[in-house]
């Protein structure tokens, strides 16, 4: 018995010590792997910001970044241009200049203005890498340009959400809205007007071309006129009041951001009206005051979620510099990212991001270079807010 015994006692510890090892084994490789895939040198990227450094969404642009950049050990800065062309090109002139050494590896940049052209040339013989997010050069630009990789070598690729459905889901929405409160005009046309941001950049374009392509598709729908407010509430606010005197009939009030659409409701609330009662109003971006309006409906359509661009590709850019080049899933990548928020919607994006913070978000799991298995990039806002 004793034997028997000490027989069972051996092979216990045999069948213990094996399965200890083996999961040794499998940390181990998984240890390997990770310095495997992990870029030889601190990959280092700098971000020329468009948009002002106390603007909503090019804060959150900023902020997602900065996460993203501490999730997967980038040395990331950014660079605030304020909305001034003459500063994003003054941006990029010093980071050309700079010695050798203190040049970052990579730089993201935007087509905001149409300054893409501009923005390669100045860095075309640094040695420093261009990716163009949230906005890559126009059409139009393209035979002078051609694709990434082609005449300018140091330009990588680019990545844009698709501006389009911006426009499209939230035109949806707004006409939805107006036909439940049968805003219909005397002549059984809802109308309305559109507040657009600015009529070169290709964002602002796009989200245009949705709006209309969801008016045509109604078939009740007049739009009236549509005037651009460069993205200024200000501005917005002024050229709204006048509208309301132009086209009395109207009552759908597109606008291009959030920022617009609030301009254009306090010219409508300085004329007597009530926001989501008798006119209805929408916008894009995901800034707290928007998310707010959604809730307690003076806002009856928001689309958002596109801010992390610039943060997924900080994901790009480091699969790029770990060897995993992103060229097998394309160059000029245009992704759908854009959520509608309703109210419960707006509940759980707050909940999670309403203080601008996103560390909470691994961004090392959409990696390519971290997880071999993946094969295509998930860049859907959605995913984040589930």
């Amino acid at each position: 018995a004793d034997v028997a015994s000490g027989r069972v006692w051996v092979v216990g510890i045999r069948h213990t010590w094996g399965k200890h090892m083996r999961r040794l084994f499998a940390v181990v490789v998984g240890i390997l792997l990770a310095f495997m895939t992990w870029p030889a040198f601190a990959v280092s990227v700098v971000f020329i910001n468009p948009g002002k450094s106390g603007e909503a969404y090019w804060v959150a642009a900023a902020d997602s970044m900065r996460a993203a950049s501490r999730s997967l050990g980038v040395d990331l800065e950014v660079k605030f241009a304020e909305r001034d062309q003459l500063r994003v090109l003054s941006a990029a002139q010093e980071i050309a200049a700079r010695p050798k050494a203190d040049r970052p590896h990579y730089v993201i940049i935007t087509n905001d203005y149409g300054l893409g052209p501009k923005l390669l040339s100045i860095f075309e013989g640094t040695g420093i890498q261009c990716f163009f997010a949230y906005s890559p050069p126009a059409v139009a630009d393209q035979a002078s340009l051609g694709k990434p990789r082609q005449i300018h070598k140091h330009w990588l690729g680019s990545l844009q959400p698709r501006a389009a459905d911006a426009g499209y889901l939230t035109a949806q929405a707004l006409i939805a809205k107006g036909r439940a409160a049968k805003a219909h005009g005397a002549d059984g046309k809802l109308h309305m007007l559109a507040i657009a941001g600015d009529r070169s950049t290709p964002v602002s374009i796009h989200r245009n071309e949705g709006m209309q392509r969801a008016i045509r598709e109604a078939g009740d729908v007049v739009l009236d006129q549509v005037i651009y407010s460069d993205w200024n509430r200000e501005k917005a606010q002024q050229q709204s009041a006048v509208l309301f005197e132009r086209y009395p009939l109207a009552r759908l009030i597109w606008a291009g951001s959030d920022q617009m659409a609030f301009g254009a409701m306090t010219s409508w609330e300085r004329r007597g009206g009530q926001p989501g009662q008798n006119a209805w109003f929408s916008g894009v971006n995901t800034s707290t005051e928007a998310m707010e309006a959604v809730k307690s409906g003076r806002l009856s359509a928001l689309a958002g979620g596109h801010f992390i661009v610039g943060a997924w590709a900080l994901v790009m850019i480091y699969d790029h510099a770990s060897g995993r080049d992103f060229a097998d899933e394309g160059l000029d990548l245009d992704r759908p990212m854009f959520v509608l928020f309703d109210a419960r919607a707006a509940d759980r994006f707050l909940a999670r991001f309403g203080d601008g913070k996103y560390d909470s978000l691994d961004f090392k799991k959409y990696s390519k270079a971290l997880n071999p298995g993946l094969k295509r990039y998930d860049f859907s806002f959605e995913q984040l807010i589930r």
